[in-house]
C-alpha cells in the first residue's frame, strides 16, 4: 500500500513550520494510523532524519491525546473514531493525504503534530471536581438517581479531552468541553452543592484561555469521537446564568445586612 503523506513540521513552539511530503514503505491496510506513523519514524530514522512527534498513550481511543487533522478533518471524520481507532483499510492505495496539529491559539503548537492541551487541564483545576472527601466508593444502590440523569450524566462524563471540538470550530471554543465536564457533575446529586461555584469558575477559566465563545455552529457535535451532544452547552448556560443570578442575590443581601 503507497500513501503520500504531507505532514505538518515545526522544530519548536518558536520555530515555524512547514509542510513536508513522505512517502512511506510497507504500509498495509491492517496497521492502525499511529502504526503507519510508528512505521514512517522508523524508516525517518534509519535515514538520520528526525522522527515525527506526535503524541499517543492508550491507543485505545480513551485518553484523547492522539488526535491530529488528517485532511482537514479532526481524527480523519469517521464517526465515533480517534486517530488511534482509525485504520489503513479506510485509505485506498496511491491516496495523499494531510497531517496537522490542531489549530487553536489556546492549543499552541509545540513540536510537528504535538500541542500543549494544557488549557483543559486549568479549566478541570478550576472546578471539574468535587471537594469532599467521600471516603471509598459507596454502594452502586445507595443514592437513588433518575434514570435519564444517571444515562445523561453517563454520556457527558464519556469525553475524553481530545481537543477535536476546540479544533473543529470555527471560533476554537471549549463550550462542548466544558459543559460535559460541568454536566456530569451538575446531573448527580454528588455534585449538587458546589454546582454554582463549579460553574462560575470554569467558564471563567475558559474565558481566560482565550477560547472562542459559542455561536451555536454545531461542528464541535459532528467531530466528537464520542458524541457528546450540544445540549450539554445548552445546560452549562442555563447553569451559569443560574449562579451568577444566586451571586448576584447574595452581594444585594450582603449589603443590604
Amino acid at each position: 500500500m503507497k500513501l503520500i503523506l504531507h505532514i505538518w513540521r515545526q522544530k519548536n513552539a518558536a520555530s515555524a513550520g512547514k509542510m513536508v511530503r513522505y512517502e512511506p514503505q510497507d504500509i498495509n491496510e491492517h496497521m492502525s494510523f499511529l502504526e503507519m506513523l510508528d512505521v514512517l519514524n522508523q524508516q525517518l530514522i534509519h535515514q538520520g532524519e528526525e522522527p515525527v512527534t506526535f503524541e499517543h498513550d492508550c491507543r485505545e481511543g480513551i485518553c484523547g491525546c492522539c488526535g491530529f487533522m488528517i485532511n482537514g478533518l479532526p481524527h480523519g471524520g469517521n464517526k465515533n473514531t480517534t486517530v488511534c481507532q482509525l485504520h489503513m483499510r479506510h485509505f485506498s492505495d496511491g491516496d495523499e493525504l494531510w497531517l496537522e496539529p490542531w489549530r487553536a491559539k489556546a492549543f499552541p503548537v509545540l513540536k510537528d503534530l504535538l500541542v500543549d492541551r494544557g488549557a483543559f487541564d486549568r479549566i478541570i483545576a478550576a472546578g471539574g471536581y468535587i471537594s469532599a472527601n467521600a471516603g471509598s466508593a459507596p454502594d452502586g444502590n445507595a443514592v437513588p438517581i433518575e434514570k435519564q440523569c444517571a444515562e445523561q450524566a453517563m454520556d457527558a462524563a464519556a469525553c475524553i479531552g481530545c481537543g477535536a471540538c476546540v479544533a473543529a470550530c470555527p471560533n476554537a471554543s471549549a463550550s462542548l468541553f466544558t459543559a460535559a465536564k460541568i454536566s456530569h457533575l451538575a446531573l448527580l446529586p454528588q455534585g449538587g452543592p458546589e454546582r454554582s461555584r463549579r460553574v462560575l469558575a470554569m467558564v471563567n477559566q475558559m474565558k481566560a484561555e482565550i477560547f472562542g465563545a459559542c455561536t451555536n455552529i454545531g461542528e464541535c457535535e459532528a467531530v466528537c469521537p464520542k458524541s457528546i451532544k450540544l445540549e450539554n452547552i445548552a445546560r452549562m448556560n442555563r447553569e451559569y446564568l443560574a449562579a451568577v443570578a444566586k451571586h448576584r442575590e447574595e452581594v444585594a443581601a450582603g449589603g443590604a445586612g
